[in-house]
């Protein structure tokens, strides 16, 4: 529905093609998942770093998984409103929900995550399960790393509903 900007043109298909390549990660897990469900009820075996991994691996999908869903357009709406205003103010509650909600939440989490990643890296933090895996401060980090993704995938939204608004753009909007 937006036009295309220079910026959009640039992030839009680098997140594109990292929300391909991270639906693979749904796969592993999946994978995981079943060899840990078969180590603990087949040969009573159960396996802390698979718990683990299961959260890592979930964890990445979804923080990274953000970033594209928010470019994709795929993210949750309240539709049962949304799809009866016009391109323009659908425009104008975008841009405003960007500015007032989306962008403030953003920088709070960068914010307050970026110390708690550099925390646990300076502790050396580890999992405190025996056998658990080690490197806590990794999985800490893709909360950061996922927030900078979205923050890219708001400026290039951002951008383009910007050009719709204020350039002339909505003239042959659908």
């Amino acid at each position: 529905m937006y036009p295309q900007t220079r910026v959009s043109r640039v992030i839009d298909p680098w997140l594109a093609r990292l929300g391909t390549w991270l639906s693979w990660i749904w796969l592993v897990l999946l994978l995981v998942i079943v060899a840990n469900v078969i180590l603990r009820y087949l040969f009573s075996e159960g396996r802390i770093e698979f718990e683990e991994l299961q959260w890592h691996l979930y964890s990445f999908g979804f923080l990274v998984g953000l970033s594209y869903a928010y470019q994709a357009d795929a993210h949750i709406r309240v539709d049962v409103l949304h799809e009866r205003f016009s391109p323009r103010l659908k425009a104008w509650v975008e841009l405003y929900g960007t500015l007032l909600l989306t962008l403030p939440f953003v920088a709070l989490v960068l914010v307050y995550g970026i110390p708690f990643v550099a925390s646990s890296f300076a502790l050396g933090e580890v999992s405190s399960s025996p056998g658990g895996l080690p490197f806590r401060w990794l999985i800490k980090a893709m909360l950061p790393i996922g927030f900078v993704l979205l923050l890219l995938a708001v400026i290039a939204r951002l951008s383009r509903v910007w050009a719709f608004l204020f350039f002339g753009a909505h003239d042959d909007a659908r």
